[in-house]
């Protein structure tokens, strides 16, 4: 199967309701952080904008932020960043009337005929998604070559070593080129190539080790004393994981705090906007998006993840989003918060031990929680790197 991109077709600015259509309002933002009444909040969408008689398209979009024209050209500001006397777009319709042109179907719509009443018609965990999977082993490949792929990770992926080795392989075989997740991911994926534990649990038989408890805070204190994440790995000889990978790899990643956060990490953010700009700064080059396992990360990944890129010639083509989770509320919530273009892949939890109820009742009486069931997709991951190997000879293990 071969991957094409789909090609975007701009808006014909030769019809009458371009031609006809008024010059945007520009307003000044009255204050610093603060937009003037009625401000235009942009779209995951190409979204055009009348001025001096000229439709310009603001390039650099994201969800929920405001056009600012300077100098010729239209500026996506969040509106924290926004300075006194900065001239924002206002109006909030979308098909001309105000000098605003919302264009939705720039890259095709699919015109299905529908029957009136039929199963299946939405996405659930009873969806079949071999040929989502399969797409997406082809976009990766091409992607490699000429795209910026971001990863959105959530912890699940420290706790697998079949997973941990599996992303591993891809970071180390440059199929990743930023990874957004928190304080968790990297300290339990440390912990693995520390002392072999995630929550002090074996990464691999899931037994529980004595005072494995202690074994993530003692991960962070480590890397603290060291200074950062790369004098760990240097000092205490790690030779895999994730992280390390990325290091030796020099593939960025961003890890941002949250407020019940342990440590954390000295590489986390704790102020949640620095770490939200250090993601866009990632996100805003992303011509593929891959959500595995995290809501938080994945809503807030997906609210500034437009559905188009402009490249360096130019050109502008689709971004790819995709989300994979265990939960139908994350990726429901994701296209509630209009992130309309995600691709959604719900896999099935398999149970790996009959005992998985009593476990969970006993250590539930003990304050803590341990989860016997492993998802689906690790496996899914796993022969991504297989297929991905074996089509293009281009993986090895290491």
């Amino acid at each position: 199967m071969a991957f094409h991109l789909r090609t975007y077709t701009a808006p014909d600015f030769s019809k009458e309701k371009f031609i006809s259509a008024p010059d945007v309002v520009l307003k000044e933002a009255p204050v610093d952080m603060a937009a003037p009444e009625n401000f235009h909040a942009l779209s995951i969408f190409p979204e055009y904008f009348k001025i001096n008689g000229k439709w310009l398209l603001a390039e650099d979009s994201r969800m929920d932020c405001v056009p600012v024209y300077k100098d010729g050209k239209v500026y996506v500001i969040e509106p924290r960043h926004l300075k006194k006397g900065d001239l924002v777009v206002v109006g909030r319709t979308e098909d001309c009337q105000d000098g605003i042109y919302v264009h939705a179907n720039g890259f095709g719509s699919i015109d299905k005929k529908q029957e009136v009443f039929a199963f299946r018609q939405n996405r659930s965990r009873e969806t079949a998604f071999s040929r989502d999977y399969d797409e997406l082993y082809e976009l990766l490949h091409h992607e490699k070559e000429h795209g910026y792929v971001v990863w959105v990770m959530g912890p699940a992926f420290s706790f697998d070593s079949d997973a941990r080795n599996a992303f591993s392989q891809l970071v180390a075989n440059g199929y990743v080129d930023a990874v957004l997740a928190g304080n968790a991911l990297a300290t339990h994926d440390l912990e693995g190539a520390y002392l072999k534990t995630a929550l002090g649990q074996d990464i691999y038989t899931q037994e529980s080790v004595e005072n494995g408890h202690y074994n993530h805070l003692t991960t962070i204190n480590r890397v603290r004393t060291c200074g950062s994440i790369e004098n760990f790995i240097k000092e205490e000889n790690i030779n895999n994981g994730i992280i390390y990978n990325c290091v030796k790899h020099k593939v960025p990643f961003v890890l941002a705090g949250s407020i019940r956060d342990d440590g954390p990490l000295p590489e986390v953010y704790g102020n949640v906007y620095e770490a939200q700009d250090a993601m866009r700064s990632h996100v805003r080059k992303a011509t593929t998006v891959i959500c595995l396992a995290t809501m938080l990360h994945t809503i807030a990944t997906g609210n500034m993840t437009p559905s188009f890129r402009v490249m360096e010639d130019g050109s502008i083509r689709e971004v790819y989003f995709y989300c994979v989770d265990i939960s139908e509320f994350t990726v429901n919530k994701l296209t509630d918060r209009g992130s309309l273009s995600a691709r959604v892949l719900l896999p099935m939890y398999r149970i790996s031990s009959p005992m998985y109820v009593r476990d969970l009742d006993w250590n539930f009486h003990n304050n803590y929680y341990e989860i016997v069931a492993k998802p689906v997709w690790v496996s899914r991951i796993t022969a991504l790197i297989t297929n991905i190997g074996s089509s293009y000879g281009s993986v090895r293990s290491g």
